[in-house]
């Protein structure tokens, strides 16, 4: 059975144009000057907007414990 009303190649096309990726976009922080996504804190320091949100150092030291305890 042949379907009739088949969508032509364009029409097709049409409606995947907007299915594109679009390139991640960085801001630099504010503290470090590092790069991170825009609206999440930065990786490298820990902060957002300019304000301590998270202690890097403190949960690496606590990974590093984890880790040589799992060693053992």
């Amino acid at each position: 059975m042949v379907n009739r009303m088949r969508g032509t190649r364009s029409h097709r096309d049409n409606r995947r144009s907007h299915h594109a990726l679009t390139a991640m976009r960085f801001s630099k922080c504010v503290t470090c000057g590092a790069l991170h996504q825009s609206h999440r804190i930065c990786m490298n320091c820990g902060s957002y907007n300019g304000r301590k949100v998270l202690d890097l150092a403190a949960k690496a030291t606590r990974k590093a414990a984890k880790a040589k305890a799992a060693a053992r």
